[in-house]
């Protein structure tokens, strides 16, 4: 019972001081979260790639096999509105983190009767527990990392972890090339090596949220958060949630995002297998395996011109390259549409941590809420494509690219008025020019004690813990 005291996962609502964490401080808790990112980057690959996969096992339609998105993507609203956001705000990210892993490895336990028994229903239904576990973990990793560390750095930090997203979802369709394109539609091998990948997941998972118990990973509060909000003197920060326009302008932007993101990757087999002569379903998986390599290239790309650039500018570029290359795939066929796809890609990148970053500046106590609703957007993910595949069922994957295009016109709308807006483009300023974090001094020794002596005080008396 001494180690599960020790290990209490009860948070407080008392200034930490884990809101000055230096970038050295920051370290160690960023590369663990960054684990998480390539866990969700790898589903969210998987998931594309199943989409072919089951409609050419079960031989369902796209419209019907969009319901593995519908499930995945429906399932954020509920947690980071719902269950995650609750535990967040009265246990903490380390409770969230675990929490969610542990649903993501029980919904992959689920998925192996599922599978065995050819129930796409039933399968979905795993994939919306795991979607759960995910959306509890983007509910408080994305959030975690943007805020852990040197306030002015945060767009860059939340793209890098993002990066190793983008690696996730290099490896899942590669793994899918080789694994499930490679047996007959009535090979019962075709599905049976679905199950041992989801085995695997769940061991993992498992093994990570151990992990997560046993790491000592400083709380950010939010009394941290709103001393950040004061010291940058954003003046916004105390207006209810409900006035908080620009929140909720970031999360409508979210949603239309990446319902037209998840459109596009979940479609990419279907329309190089359509648009490009004598291409085998295992061949467009390998070609999304390059497009996701794109996507990744692109994240760290990002990075690097976050250095010298504004993030709201880079943020503008880019959002405004994804609308000018995916318009011309809608005609264009072969290799110069793949290409348009991959250049589509390659521009997606920094978007979705971007938007989080700059929908969260200035939050100040409604920080861990606010990024709930952000985080809520995802459910885009689970609208647009339904729309697409109905859509390509009746014309062609090709012509079906006009609605990802017109939610990226959507999206849009957040880039433009994060830059020329000064209700929106001011705070996003004024944190990239804090200088919170960024030198040491000499009391950083002291006000580590001090936060350790807190978490530790917490932990030992967990019945004095502010919840």
């Amino acid at each position: 019972m001494g180690v599960f005291k020790t290990y209490s996962l009860r948070a407080g609502n008392s200034e930490t001081k884990a809101a000055e964490l230096t970038l050295r401080q920051s370290i160690y808790p960023i590369c663990l979260v960054t684990i998480l990112f390539f866990l969700w980057g790898f589903s969210y690959g998987l998931l594309d790639t199943l989409n072919k996969h089951f409609q050419t096992t079960l031989g369902i339609s796209k419209a019907r096999s969009s319901g593995l998105q519908a499930a995945y993507f429906g399932a954020y609203p509920l947690a980071s509105l719902g269950h995650a956001n609750w535990i967040l705000r009265h246990y903490g990210y380390k409770a969230v983190f675990i929490w969610g892993l542990s649903l993501y490895g029980i919904g992959a336990l689920i998925a192996w009767p599922c599978i065995l028994h050819r129930s796409f229903g039933g399968f979905c239904a795993a994939i919306f527990i795991i979607g759960n576990g995910l959306g509890s973990l983007e509910t408080a990793a994305n959030p975690y990392i943007t805020v852990c560390g040197p306030p002015r750095y945060a767009e860059m930090r939340i793209n890098l972890s993002q990066a190793f997203n983008g690696i996730g979802t290099v490896v899942a369709p590669v793994l899918g090339s080789y694994v499930f394109f490679t047996k007959t539609q009535d090979d019962p091998a075709a599905l049976k090596n679905v199950q041992w990948v989801y085995l695997a997941i769940a061991i993992f998972v498992f093994v990570l949220a151990a992990v997560f118990y046993f790491s000592p990973i400083p709380e950010i509060t939010d009394a941290d958060m709103q001393f950040q909000a004061e010291e940058t003197h954003v003046d916004v920060a105390d207006l209810p949630l409900r006035k908080q326009y620009r929140l909720m302008h970031a999360s409508a932007a979210q949603f239309c995002y990446t319902g037209a993101q998840v459109a596009v990757a979940s479609y990419f087999i279907n329309y190089v297998t359509e648009t490009r002569p004598n291409t085998s379903s295992a061949a467009a998986a390998k070609f999304l395996a390059g497009a996701q390599g794109s996507f990744a290239i692109g994240r760290f790309a990002g990075v690097g011109l976050m250095r010298f650039i504004k993030p709201r500018w880079v943020f503008l570029f880019y959002l405004g390259a994804v609308i000018v290359f995916i318009a011309p795939s809608i005609t264009q066929k072969g290799n110069t549409g793949m290409t348009m796809l991959y250049l589509t890609l390659f521009f997606e990148s920094i978007i979705f941590p971007t938007i989080v970053a700059l929908g969260m500046r200035g939050l100040g106590k409604h920080t861990k809420q606010g990024s709930g609703w952000i985080i809520a957007g995802v459910a885009g993910g689970a609208v647009v494509p339904p729309i697409y595949g109905v859509t390509a069922d009746a014309q062609s994957s090709a012509i079906a690219m006009v609605i990802p295009l017109n939610f990226f016109l959507l999206a849009f709308t957040y880039a433009i008025c994060v830059n020329f807006v000064p209700y929106y483009r001011d705070p996003a300023d004024k944190f990239t020019t804090a200088d919170i974090g960024m030198h040491q001094t000499a009391s950083d020794e002291e006000n580590v004690r001090a936060t350790n002596a807190v978490l530790e005080q917490k932990t030992v008396h967990p019945k004095q813990a502010d919840i």
